[in-house]
């Protein structure tokens, strides 16, 4: 594959008619999931007899077209998702899996949808399995990432999603409220990235994006339980991105606010005037631009830098810009500089 990805870049100086021949074959070489064949590194007949020009056009020619004919050896991404049977999950599943990826999809109770997602995904030329299971279980994770393994095996990107709500005011919320959202919400995000990183350090490659809230970062009455764990999730992300930086593993979180789902659709006309007079966009937030991002986040050369960083989708005007030394946030107009955090080589 490098030397597939040289002789394009070699090709490309040499002649100014075929620049984006050359760019091309070697972009597509620095994607990482594209194995190719011997046919690409083979040097050209034509080249080789030295006719100048003319010779090394033809090259690069040769040498894009071997890029296109092996492209259809692409090493599909794996993927798990968790919660992945409706709502923000099944948004996500969708979108990867009809990015290419092989995508397991996980889901507690509801069989019948993850079906559907898993054939729709089929439907539309990708490959994917159902596996039912509790993430707040480590015997069922363990059962989770053994099946990825056993069908695809690898794990190449982790979308911890599953989650529940059990609301209600402190005062009146029985323990077993707070331990059911805590197990699921945050202990089954610590599960399944223990055992999916234990894939992913041995190729030195891996992406995690954990699905938090904006109540994580605000806080919501009556939601004492869940705001506690997705804030968990949010620091469990900076540090496990700090942890496992050094491998090649972005770990980054996304915050939704109010995204449409069977919930919104039963709060009530009043009550959803409030909330929507509160978002600038008037409207809410739809799971297909979560899953958008996450699509970026997993799959997106342009996003191998970034990791340990929260993403917001609330009620604000936001913007990120990232480089190689910082990235800008603006959030409801405040302008703030920080660090990023230092990757090797991305996908």
């Amino acid at each position: 594959m490098a030397t597939a990805a040289a002789a394009a870049a070699a090709a490309a100086v040499s002649s100014p008619a075929a620049p984006r021949a050359g760019a091309a074959a070697a972009a597509t070489a620095r994607r990482g999931f594209v194995t190719f064949g011997a046919g690409a590194a083979r040097s050209s007949p034509t080249l080789r007899s030295g006719r100048g020009f003319s010779g090394v056009r033809t090259y690069v020619a040769a040498v894009e077209q071997a890029v296109a004919k092996d492209a259809t050896k692409l090493e599909a991404p794996v993927v798990i998702v968790t919660g992945a049977s409706r709502g923000i999950g099944k948004a996500i599943a969708l979108a990867l899996g009809k990015a290419g990826c092989k995508v397991l999809v996980n889901y507690a109770r509801s069989s019948k949808e993850a079906e559907d997602v898993s054939k729709e995904i089929e439907a539309a030329g990708g490959e994917a399995i159902t596996f039912g299971g509790d993430v707040s279980k480590e015997a069922d994770v363990e059962s989770m990432m053994k099946a990825a393994l056993d069908k695809w095996g690898t794990i190449d990107i982790l979308v911890n999603n599953a989650g529940i709500t059990r609301d209600t005011l402190l005062m009146r919320m029985k323990k077993s409220q707070w331990q059911d959202v805590i197990d699921l919400n945050l202990t089954g995000v610590f599960l399944c990235t223990q055992a999916a990183t234990k894939v992913m350090m041995k190729k030195k490659k891996g992406r995690i994006i954990n699905i938090a809230s904006v109540v994580g970062l605000t806080g919501n009455v009556g939601q004492a339980n869940y705001s506690a764990a997705k804030a968990g999730v949010i620091g469990f992300t900076k540090t496990v991105a700090r942890e496992y930086a050094s491998r090649n593993i972005n770990v980054n979180a996304i915050a939704p606010g109010f995204i449409a789902s069977d919930m919104t659709a039963e709060l009530g006309e009043e009550l959803e005037k409030k909330i929507l007079s509160t978002i600038p966009l008037g409207r809410y937030g739809q799971p297909e631009e979560v899953a958008g991002l996450v699509e970026f986040l997993a799959l997106n050369p342009a996003a191998s830098y970034i990791t340990g960083q929260v993403h917001w989708h609330y009620d604000c005007i936001s913007f990120r810009f990232f480089c190689s030394e910082f990235y800008l946030i603006t959030f409801q107009l405040t302008l703030v500089t920080r660090r990023c955090l230092p990757l090797t080589e991305g996908w």
